[in-house]
C-alpha cells in the first residue's frame, strides 16, 4: 500500500484508473482507519469547495467517513457542506444526500438539523431533485430507528411512495416497513 501522502496525490492525477485507484483505497482507510486520514482534513474540504465534480464527489464520502473521529470540525463546515444538496452537478447533490445518513450516526446532535435539510429536498428547483430525494431516503433508512423526527420522516416517505421514482419508493418502502417494526 502507498502511503496516505501518495494516495492523495493520486486523487489529482489525470490518469482516470490511477485516480480511481487512489480513490478506491482512501475510502477504505476513511471507513476503516478514518483516524489515519483526519489529519488531512484540510486537503479534502478544499476539495469539497473545488470545481471539480469527481473531486467534491471523493470528498462527501471522505468527511462523512472522518466524522465518525471528528471533534467538532464538521460543525464549521455543516451549512458548506448541506448546500451541496443544490449543487448543479446531480453527481454531488445526490451523494451528499446519501452521506447525510453515515453523518447523522456518526454525529447524533446534528440529526435534527440533517433530517431537517433532507426534507428540504422535497421543495428544489433542482431538476433531477426526484434522485436527490431517493438518495434522502436511503440516508433516513440508515439513522431513522434514533431520528427524533420521524412524523415528518414518514410523511415525506409516503409521498415518495406514492410519487416518487423507482429508487425513491424501494426506499419510502424500507423506512414505511421500519417504522411499523418500531411499534
Amino acid at each position: 500500500m502507498k502511503n496516505i501522502d501518495e494516495l492523495i496525490e493520486g486523487l489529482k492525477c489525470k490518469e482516470c484508473k490511477k485516480r480511481e485507484k487512489s480513490f478506491k483505497e482512501i475510502l477504505k482507510i476513511s471507513e476503516k482507519n478514518p483516524e489515519l486520514l483526519y489529519p488531512k482534513w484540510g486537503v479534502f474540504l478544499e476539495h469539497l469547495s473545488s470545481n471539480n465534480v469527481f473531486w467534491m464527489y471523493q470528498a462527501v464520502y471522505i468527511i462523512a467517513n472522518l466524522t465518525k473521529v471528528d471533534n467538532n470540525k464538521f460543525e464549521k463546515i455543516f451549512d458548506s457542506y448541506f448546500n451541496l444538496l443544490n449543487d448543479k452537478s446531480i453527481v454531488v447533490a445526490a451523494h451528499a444526500a446519501l452521506n447525510a445518513g453515515k453523518i447523522a450516526k456518526n454525529r447524533p446532535k446534528l440529526e435534527p438539523k440533517i433530517t431537517e435539510r433532507l426534507l428540504a429536498t422535497e421543495k428544489s428547483r433542482h431538476k433531477h431533485k426526484g434522485i436527490i430525494q431517493a438518495y434522502a431516503m436511503e440516508a433516513f433508512s440508515e439513522y431513522f430507528k434514533d431520528a427524533k423526527d420521524k412524523k415528518n420522516i414518514i410523511k415525506f416517505s409516503e409521498k415518495q411512495f406514492k410519487v416518487g421514482n423507482p429508487k425513491a419508493k424501494k426506499a419510502a418502502k424500507e423506512i414505511l416497513n421500519l417504522q411499523y417494526n418500531l411499534k
